[in-house]
């Protein structure tokens, strides 16, 4: 059986033992056990370097070069590692990230 988008609330608190269904693929619900493990991310529009002296010039109004084109795709980070591009998006006069690509990496199959 595949299993589609889920929410969090789908799931209860007290699940924690693993489930695995009867062709042996993993559900989410296997996840139950981290859905609390706090996670950093960071979505970045780009960088720049510069030194201190310079730092300390930057005042109101003034503009950073970044090392990033308009319309470019930022990257996202998750505990420090880089785990998915995407696009500035404005919700609700709020800025937000829209994922757009997801970065697999060699040893994150496991």
């Amino acid at each position: 059986m595949a299993t589609d988008d889920l929410s969090l609330e789908e799931f209860p608190e007290s699940t924690a033992v693993a489930t695995v269904e009867e062709d042996g693929q993993k559900t989410a619900a296997d996840l139950a056990t981290v859905f609390d493990v706090p996670v950093n991310i960071s979505a970045v529009l780009g960088k720049a370097h510069m030194t201190v002296a310079q730092l300390l010039k930057l005042d109101n109004g003034s503009v950073l070069e970044l090392d990033r084109k308009v319309g470019e795709a930022i990257d996202i980070f998750v505990n420090n590692r880089l785990v998915a591009r995407g696009e500035v998006v404005v919700v609700d006069d709020r800025l937000g990230v829209t994922m757009t690509e997801i970065i697999k990496t060699e040893d994150s199959s496991a």
